[in-house]
């Protein structure tokens, strides 16, 4: 189950991102997403009814492009307009992902790019200059609105040891969760990292989510960064994302294959970012 306040202007748009990144929680354990609840706060005294119905158009016809079958859903008075879903999903018991399980050896995948949180603040708070929020926009909502489906099925055809969706905590908050599910170090390539071409340039704007706020106080202890790796990286690293991209560990010999074709398919960005190491304890190390 998964909801939030809207991140886009547009009703049905975020509709659709908030079912995208509540069907993220299936698809990262490899399943197959079967059936949705809607799930809505709606403030009915300060907006009209059709801006719900677009809200849940969005998300019923993204549950629809999932495969699975929208079965209902629950609606409650409230100040602050909230959506999102319930979705269960099937997956063999003997074959689903763990967000651990990483082996040392393994190598780290990541399918989309970062800087999702940074890109809509500042498109919030008008930091994108007028001739580029257009396109900075399209290219976040495109992101944001496409299933991690695909991804999600080339984790398992070459047998992912672990996996996790990007959300919230950020790449090194979730990546921290698998090294220390896992008991493993991951060692980060900062520069090999996709990410939006616009993201550091809003960091230099002081753009941030108080989620990144949140996330910099957990990872304080967990991280260690070469000094050459940027400022303006290191925030994108731990910056909250919304329907972020899949990040996996899978076998050596397996990574180039499987970005190939993930690439192939619809994750361009898909890249290999770095590596699980054998770690006395949990911890992350992000090199330049």
């Amino acid at each position: 189950m998964d909801y939030f306040t809207p991140i886009v202007d547009e009703p049905y748009t975020f509709g659709a991102i908030a079912a995208a990144n509540a069907l993220s929680d299936v698809y990262s354990m490899g399943g197959v997403p079967k059936t949705a609840l809607n799930i809505a706060c709606w403030p009915k005294a300060d907006l009209d009814l059709w801006v719900l119905g677009d809200i849940i158009r969005g998300g019923t016809e993204k549950v629809i492009e999932a495969g699975a079958v929208l079965l209902g859903g629950h609606t409650v008075d409230a100040p602050e307009l909230m959506y999102g879903l319930a979705v269960t999903g099937l997956v063999h018991p003997e074959k689903f992902v763990k967000n651990y399980g990483a082996r040392p050896g393994d190598v780290l995948i990541l399918t989309k790019n970062l800087g999702i949180g940074i890109l809509t603040t500042g498109l919030k708070f008008d930091k994108v200059p007028a001739s580029r929020s257009d396109s900075v926009l399209s290219q976040v909502v495109e992101s944001m609105t496409r299933l991690n489906a695909a991804a999600s099925e080339v984790m398992l055809t070459y047998q992912a040891s672990a996996c996790t969706d990007v959300t919230g905590y950020g790449l090194l908050g979730h990546g921290m969760e698998m090294a220390e599910g896992s008991n493993v170090g991951l060692k980060i390539e900062s520069s090999a990292v996709p990410h939006f071409a616009d993201a550091p340039a809003l960091v230099r704007q002081d753009t941030y989510t108080q989620a990144y706020l949140a996330n910099m106080a957990f990872l304080a202890d967990k991280v260690t960064f070469q000094s050459a790796v940027s400022e303006e990286m290191r925030h994108i690293l731990m910056e909250a994302e919304t329907s972020g991209g899949l990040l996996f560990a899978v076998s050596a010999e397996n990574a180039d294959a499987a970005v190939a074709e993930l690439r192939a398919r619809d994750c361009p960005e898909a890249a290999v970012i770095g590596e699980v190491v054998a770690a006395d304890a949990a911890h992350i190390f992000v090199h330049a």
